[in-house]
Order: structure tokens, then sequence, then C-alpha cells
């Protein structure tokens, strides 16, 4: 487990403690735990001190990672990305998990926001754990991806993404590696090529030597 991630630990158990915590006594000493791992992570993040108080001091109720939904459109063996408004880098269409939505209903509202495009969801394809990566973030996110069929509509300028795209899986832009690394393109694309929807079941495709 990587600093940051142990960093992550302490603090999930300092907002659990906070939580769930009755005596006075042991409320200070979770408060003091989560300040000594705030300023802990300040020292390996270029974020002021005071963002990262308030990303944390924000968060209530027991501590569990977060929710982030992916989509995988493809057309011609081309995947289709979206370009950053701010970073101007590119990732697959979709964004932070909203309450009150289903998994498929969040990720057919950020593809419809991001892209203009009506999508109807053909399966789960992967599960991503962010700490599980070489760059992990300040929370710990669970990316949900799915494939997706167009069904229609077409890009409309909106405040989030600048265009909309298919590339090459082997001729990718620069990616916006926190929402999308090439290692979990590399691997949606390898079982993107070993299934195919069929009525809307999914079938394996087996190699020779399975």
């Amino acid at each position: 487990m990587n600093v940051l991630a142990l960093y992550q630990r302490i603090l999930a158990i300092a907002q659990n403690g906070q939580t769930f915590g009755k005596d006075p006594f042991d409320q200070e000493r979770y408060q003091e735990l989560e300040r000594i791992a705030i300023t802990l992570m300040s020292q390996l993040s270029d974020h002021p001190i005071e963002s990262i108080v308030d990303l944390f001091t924000s968060e209530q109720g027991y501590a569990t990672p977060k929710i982030d939904v992916r989509a995988v459109i493809t057309k011609n063996n081309q995947v289709l990305l979206v370009q950053d408004n701010q970073t101007k880098k590119w990732s697959l269409p979709g964004g932070f998990a909203e309450v009150g939505l289903s998994p498929i209903e969040n990720i057919q509202l950020e593809v419809l926001e991001e892209t203009g495009l009506e999508v109807t969801v053909s399966s789960l394809l992967a599960i991503f754990d962010t700490q599980q990566t070489n760059s992990p973030q300040t929370f710990q996110f669970y990316k949900l991806v799915f494939a997706c069929e167009v069904l229609g509509g077409h890009f409309q300028t909106n405040h989030e993404t600048s265009q909309a795209a298919y590339f090459s899986w082997d001729q990718l832009p620069p990616l916006s590696t926190k929402r999308t690394s090439l290692e979990q393109l590399q691997i949606l694309k390898s079982i993107k090529n070993n299934i195919h929807i069929d009525g809307g079941h999914i079938n394996a495709h087996k190699s020779p030597n399975d």
C-alpha cells in the first residue's frame, strides 16, 4: 500500500470514529488524527492545505470509496473520447455518479451531457479501483465502465467538454489519466475483443488454449 493510500485509510478511520464514537475524549483524538493526516497529505500534493481541509471536513457519515461511471462507445474499431474543457486532455465520457440515479441512469446522463448522444447500456465491462494504479488520487474511486450503444444525437457545446471524437485504440490523444488511463483502455480493448452482445446476453470468445 502506498503512502497516500495509508493517509486515506487514516482519514477514513478518523471520519468513522467521529461518526460513531460516543466518548468526547475519543472525538478529540479522532479530530486530531484527521488534522495530522490532512497535514501529511498536503505535503504530497501541490494543492494548498486549505483546499484539502475543505475536501475532507465536508465528508460525513461512514467513509466509503466514491463512484465514477464511464462509457465505452465504439465505431469501426475506434473508441469515443471526450476532451476536457480545462485541461484539453481526453477521457472516456463519464464522471461522478449522482445520488438518486441508478448506475445505468448515471452513465446515460453523463454521456448525454458530455457528448449529446443518447445511449443504451449493453453490459458492465469492468470495475477499476483507483488505489490499484501507479497514480493514486486524493480519494479512492471505484470506476464502473459500461459498454454503450448509440441510439441517436450529436455533439453539443457544453461546459464540461470541448469536443468528442473517435480514436483508434492504438493511436490515442493525450489522456486525462485520473479519468481514463492507457492501462485501463488496454484492458477494456481486450475485454471488448473477447465478448459480443447477442440479444442482450454477453457471450465470451474463448481462445484455443482455454
